[in-house]
């Protein structure tokens, strides 16, 4: 029996499972935002369109690390920046607007409600053993 057998697996929260999940879905939308980007050469003009596939790849990486560290407070934070990233990016494309409004809303829902989750199962667990 290895190491990794033998011990038992982290109990994840409510926060940290739906930001991650939020985070995870994102990324796909975020590659295809930078797609978008670079097909309609919305970058300005002296950057080569390829950056926005490049920048696209980079924000979909930095989402599904960030799912990894939501754990953490930092890590919250981390997808706090990322979604602002994707807001910034309606500049460019207005359409990335509606995809910050929504994933916005669902990375906001799952750290805010996720917590209160979190805390009242806390609270329950600790009745319990009273």
């Amino acid at each position: 029996m290895t190491a990794e057998a033998a011990r038992p697996r982290r109990r994840r929260g409510a926060a940290e499972s739906l930001a991650s999940i939020v985070l995870a879905f994102e990324s796909v939308v975020a590659f295809l935002g930078g797609l978008v980007i670079y097909g309609l050469r919305a970058l300005p003009d002296g950057v080569e369109p390829w950056w926005g596939i490049v920048a696209g790849t980079i924000v979909a990486v930095l989402m599904i690390a960030a799912g990894r560290f939501v754990r953490y407070r930092w890590g919250i934070v981390l997808g706090w920046v990322l979604q602002l990233v994707v807001a910034l990016g309606a500049f460019l494309v207005p359409a990335l607007a509606v995809v910050a409004l929504v994933f916005g809303g669902m990375y906001a829902y799952a750290t805010i409600k996720g917590a209160a989750l979190d805390r009242r199962n806390a609270r329950l667990a600790a009745s319990e053993d009273s």
